[in-house]
Formats: structure tokens, C-alpha cells, sequence
């Protein structure tokens, strides 16, 4: 497929990258003319990325729970390519089973990454974003807008990010710096392989979601470019369903989160 060139000459950072969603994002920038910046926490899978997309890649691997990883990305981003003109916070981690029953480990793990990791990130990439008069692009959920069956923490998290969103949005709008958010509903990748393979579940969704499948992450891709892009200008602090009608009856995810 031949794309746009909308984004010739920018640089964009794509967190959680060496797969699945963020993967897809990351090619989809890259196809129009971006410099990206692959990150995961293992380097050879980064390496198998950048090695794939050749020129204009970097790859950065690292934990974005830590603070002074986000200092280390955003200092290799500036250095090699220049600047930074969008942040797409991608990574995330999943989690499902009784609030009653989480563990310390479960909740920390789960905040640390979801939440905290872009707190931090988004902190670290400000004044690179504002200089370009760039964007940032949260990867939320539509477990965001609502509750789930067995998957509070991840609720917690996701709402958060939401929340999160909409308050950059009012922060940073004012200085030129635009803030969105994707929320899927189930998309096939590694951490939802437990319902994309079985045969049982996949039934069960397509019974709750009115597009009956869950989506590709190409088609989680295209969204996130058009909120990135001059096209989305004047849209700032929005929540964007992709979600297949999951949330068209009341605005609420129904039980199969992305």
C-alpha cells in the first residue's frame, strides 16, 4: 500500500514498538517519512524492528516505569534526529483476575507502566514537543471509559490515562501542543492472545462487538496517524473509540477491553 508523506522529516518516539500495536504505529510513521524510535525492553527485539525498517529508525530499549529511562529515550531521540515532534505513549501491560485477590506486585506493576511510565515520559519530552509544536498521542483503552468484569486494575489504569489526557490537553493546548487518545477494544496482539486463539472466546466476541472480530493492529494505526497529523489541528483532548461499535449503544467498553 502506498501512503501519504505527511510526516517527511519529523520524529516521532513510539514506546512498546517491537510489537503488536505499537509495531504497527510505528511501521505506519515510518512508511510516511518519519524518523521513529523503537522501544521495548529487550534490545534484540528492538534491533529486529529497526533492522527491518532500515534508515530513520533508532532503537532505544528500556523500561518506561523508570524515570531515568525516559531522560535517556528522549536525550538518544534529540541527538540523533534533532527534536521531537510526537510522542505516541504505547506501552502498556494487561492484567485480569479479582481486585480482591491482586497482589502488591500486580497493582505496582500495572500503574507503574500504564500510568506512571507516561507521566514521565510526557514530563521528559515536553520541551522537545513544544519547540515543534508537536503532540502527544496516549494509547488508552476503551476499558478506560468504563468498568470490566475482572479487570479493574487495568480499568484503574486505563481510566487514568484518559483522565490524564484530557488534563494535557488543558495544560499544554495553550502553548501549542496538542493531546489525544486511542482507545481500542480488543485488538489481536501478544497480550491478547488467550481470546484471539481460542475459538470459544472469539465466538463470544463476536457476539458483544457489532463488527463481530477484534481488530488488526494496522487498523489501530490509521487513527493514531490521522490525531498526529495537520488534519487533526483543531482536535485536542479527545478520547477516540476505535473500537469495532463496542461503545455505540451507551459510551461504555462491553466486557472485551483492548
Amino acid at each position: 500500500m502506498t501512503y501519504a508523506n505527511r510526516f517527511a522529516g519529523k520524529t516521532v518516539i513510539v514506546t512498546g514498538s517491537s510489537m503488536g500495536i505499537g509495531e504497527a504505529i510505528a511501521r505506519r510513521f515510518h512508511a510516511e517519512g518519519a524518523n521513529v524510535v523503537i522501544n521495548s525492553r529487550k534490545q534484540a527485539d528492538c534491533d529486529a524492528v529497526v533492522e527491518s525498517l532500515g534508515e530513520r529508525a533508532l532503537a532505544v530499549p528500556g523500561d518506561v516505569s523508570s524515570s531515568a529511562f525516559a531522560t535517556e529515550i528522549v536525550s538518544k531521540t534529540v541527538e540523533a534526529f534533532g527534536g521531537l515532534d510526537v510522542l505516541v505513549n504505547n506501552a502498556g501491560v494487561g492484567f485480569s483476575g479479582r481486585l480482591s485477590k491482586a497482589r502488591d506486585e500486580d497493582i505496582d506493576r500495572i500503574i507503574d507502566i500504564n500510568l506512571k511510565g507516561i507521566l514521565y515520559l510526557t514530563r521528559e519530552a515536553f520541551p522537545h514537543l513544544l519547540a515543534a509544536k508537536g503532540n502527544v498521542i496516549n494509547i488508552s483503552s476503551v476499558s478506560g471509559l468504563g468498568g470490566d468484569w475482572g479487570l479493574g486494575i487495568y480499568n484503574a489504569s486505563k481510566g487514568g490515562v484518559c483522565n490524564l489526557t484530557r488534563a494535557m490537553a488543558l495544560e499544554f493546548g495553550s502553548q501549542g501542543v496538542r493531546a489525544n487518545a486511542i482507545c481500542p477494544s480488543m485488538t489481536r496482539s501478544d497480550m491478547t492472545t488467550g481470546v484471539t486463539e481460542s475459538e470459544v472466546a472469539l465466538k463470544m466476541l463476536a457476539n458483544r462487538m457489532p463488527l463481530g472480530r477484534p481488530a488488526e493492529p494496522e487498523e489501530i494505526a490509521g487513527p493514531t496517524l490521522f490525531l498526529a497529523s495537520e488534519d487533526a489541528c483543531f482536535v485536542n483532548g479527545v478520547l477516540l473509540p476505535v473500537d469495532g461499535g463496542v461503545t455505540a449503544s451507551n459510551g461504555q467498553p462491553n466486557f472485551f477491553g483492548g
